[in-house]
């Protein structure tokens, strides 16, 4: 264990991709980071141990639904996440205020935060930023986020400015209920979320106003929900240097691998996405010759792995014919084999940039993974 709460050292930088360590009191946390989804306590289809095999070093776990079920006082009264799931490293909470936004029914938004009924049962619940921050002490988080409103970018421009001057207000809440907890803030991190769509105007405000409150690293909130790739790089142009260079920026919900490598391009740290683990319950796997759907008749009688560079136990016991006939079949196996694969894949991708940066060599790598991945 070591005894620091919080530290991040940037050991290398080439252009704006940025190779370094957060250092917590559960372990280190290589950047860019990758974090696998734990949405309800379990990242889908794999075991806690099955998962750090991979290389992960930090997963997430969602305050919405871990409220909602089994309830954040089961939880701390059974030990705590950490406990209670069997992983003994680092974990990020969401705030919940995403997934109340998205998937609730009845909510209503005001300046003291958001009534909802849950997806589950339809019972009745108040998130707040105090609530929020009280959730993930419960759960006993690692790094916490703040909690926010996420609008969708095709809004108005005079509603995603009134939903990013909430978000700030929120945000301070956040940190003044976080430090009220002061046994769990001497352990764990509190990061801030960078509001504003697409609009850098609205986005230099925000991260202004983040930066005056104080928090120990920095989302990029607000992108991955339907703008498209373009879009997206467009606002992470500028978005990341807006926030402190000596400072974790993670960008929320993304993605895609070429998503990754081009966000690291511009200055990002981490990462989480439930692509891999979504996309290997689906059949689909992702390869550096870009991805394959399993599902595809030409995987029929396929005796070669799926991908002949990965070092995953999947790739080293199954042919893609065999994982084709578990697809077909609906057998679990083949969403537990390809989840696999996936999530090796993914933090594989994430030790060639950090090893590619550190070698000055990122420009380099981003050409041949997008020859490879992308076929351009």
């Amino acid at each position: 264990m070591h005894s620091e709460r919080f530290r991040f050292a940037i050991q290398a930088t080439d252009g704006r991709a940025r190779t370094g360590t957060i250092t917590m009191q559960r372990g280190e946390i290589r950047t860019p980071a990758f974090m696998p989804v734990g949405t309800a306590a379990t990242v889908k289809a794999m075991k806690p141990e099955a998962v750090r095999a991979t290389g992960a070093d930090i997963i997430l776990g969602n305050t919405y639904h871990l409220m909602l079920r089994p309830g954040a006082e089961r939880v701390a009264k059974l030990g705590g996440l950490h406990k209670f799931m069997n992983w003994d490293r680092p974990i990020l909470t969401d705030s919940g205020g995403y997934q109340v936004m998205s998937l609730s029914d009845l909510r209503k938004l005001t300046e003291q935060g958001v009534e909802f009924r849950s997806h589950i049962d339809g019972s009745k619940h108040m998130l707040t930023p105090e609530r929020s921050m009280e959730i993930q002490r419960l759960l006993g988080s690692d790094i916490v986020m703040a909690f926010d409103e996420c609008p969708r970018a095709d809004r108005p421009r005079d509603e995603i400015a009134a939903s990013m001057e909430l978000s700030m207000r929120w945000a301070k809440r956040s940190r003044d209920g976080f430090d009220s907890g002061e046994e769990h803030a001497a352990r764990s991190a509190l990061f801030g979320i960078q509001q504003g769509a697409l609009d850098e105007d609205l986005r230099k405000i925000s991260a202004d106003k983040l930066v005056d409150i104080g928090f120990d690293g920095y989302a990029v909130g607000g992108l991955a929900v339907g703008e498209g790739q373009e879009a997206m790089f467009g606002v992470l142009d500028y978005a990341p240097e807006m926030l402190p260079r000596n400072r974790p920026r993670y960008l929320m919900g993304v993605g895609k691998p070429d998503d990754l490598v081009g966000a690291v391009e511009r200055g990002i740290d981490m990462f989480d996405c439930v692509l891999p683990t979504r996309s290997g319950r689906n059949g689909q796997a992702f390869t550096w010759g870009g991805p394959l759907n399993l599902r595809n008749a030409r995987h029929a009688e396929d005796t070669a792995p799926l991908d002949e560079r990965c070092a995953c136990p999947t790739c080293a016991n199954y042919s893609r014919a065999y994982l084709h006939h578990l697809q077909k079949s609906g057998e679990i196996l083949g969403a537990m084999l390809v989840t696999e694969h996936n999530l090796w894949f993914y933090q594989a991708l994430m030790q060639a940039m950090r090893d590619a940066i550190a070698a000055q060599r990122f420009a380099a790598f981003e050409i041949d993974f997008r020859r490879e991945y992308l076929g351009n």
